[in-house]
């Protein structure tokens, strides 16, 4: 199953990090060990976050997604099942419609 995982960086643990130089080796630490199909990092309400794209295979998986990001950084972490354009068109939208309807 492909997730979506928001990871909100609090800003005191993550400058501690770029001050003494360990953040870059942190953050390549984690995305070696996640292996993310795609990673983006952008500001959401002021803060730090990532959204990386990821395959879950199973929901015993999560702490192995998580917690990286908890301990290294006491980061924020939202979980979203998502799906592609493929997913949609197999989804049977119209046989729920007409269930729903």
């Amino acid at each position: 199953m492909r997730i979506m995982m928001e990871v909100t960086m609090p800003h005191d643990k993550f400058n501690a990090a770029l001050k003494d130089g360990s953040a870059s080796a942190k953050m390549g630490r984690i995305f070696e060990s996640l292996k993310p199909e795609a990673a983006y990092f952008t500001e959401v309400n002021g803060h730090r976050t990532g959204f990386l794209f990821l395959d879950l295979p199973e929901a015993s998986k999560i702490p192995t997604l998580a917690e990286p990001w908890f301990l290294t950084f006491n980061a924020d972490v939202k979980i979203r099942v998502v799906m592609t354009p493929d997913d949609l068109k197999r989804a049977g939208l119209e046989e729920v419609a007409k269930k729903w309807s």
